[in-house]
């Protein structure tokens, strides 16, 4: 790919292109034929709304389709089908703005959930005793206050009792 072709590629994606001289001359001459830049086409409510329906029904058509809406439309073929073909990209561009949304929400929450369990673990850490400690030191407060799942709990009460015994 050419240096002219990487340019073009690249304003394309952003939404710009310079023109070259040759196309500036070109231009030029059109303009003096009477010429000029293309009008963007403008729909009534009629033609757009008859658009929407047909691409709530179908969001892609085939050739016969199409030519039968732009004769009700009263419009070229083409600009049927770039129409729709732009209605397609609108409708993924939000699709991907909404899931975007949706996993940068996920994002954050697992981002708490991750911070707020390195700080339990880290308190649980710091409120083991060593292991070199004789066995009556008391259990510290942020141990003695963590509640066990009720297997766990279950399991702990048997083994005192079986102590106790």
């Amino acid at each position: 790919m050419g240096e002219e072709e990487c340019n073009i590629a690249l304003s394309l994606a952003i939404g710009e292109r310079k023109r070259s001289k040759s196309e500036d001359s070109s231009k030029g001459a059109s303009d003096a034929n009477g010429g000029g830049a293309r009008k963007k086409l403008r729909l009534s409510k009629e033609q757009l709304a008859l658009l929407e329906d047909s691409f709530r029904a179908h969001n892609t058509l085939y050739p016969v389709q199409k030519q039968e809406l732009a004769q009700q439309l009263n419009l070229r073929p083409r600009q049927v089908e770039v129409w729709f073909q732009n209605r397609r990209a609108r409708c993924k561009l939000k699709q991907t703005e909404v899931d975007c949304e949706y996993l940068k929400r996920c994002c954050e929450s697992l981002t708490d959930e991750n911070h707020r369990l390195k700080r339990e673990l880290m308190e649980l850490r710091s409120a083991m005793p060593a292991v070199s400690l004789p066995f009556n030191v008391p259990i510290p407060r942020a141990v003695a206050a963590l509640r066990m799942c009720p297997s766990c709990e279950r399991i702990a009460t048997d083994r005192d009792e079986k102590r106790k015994a």
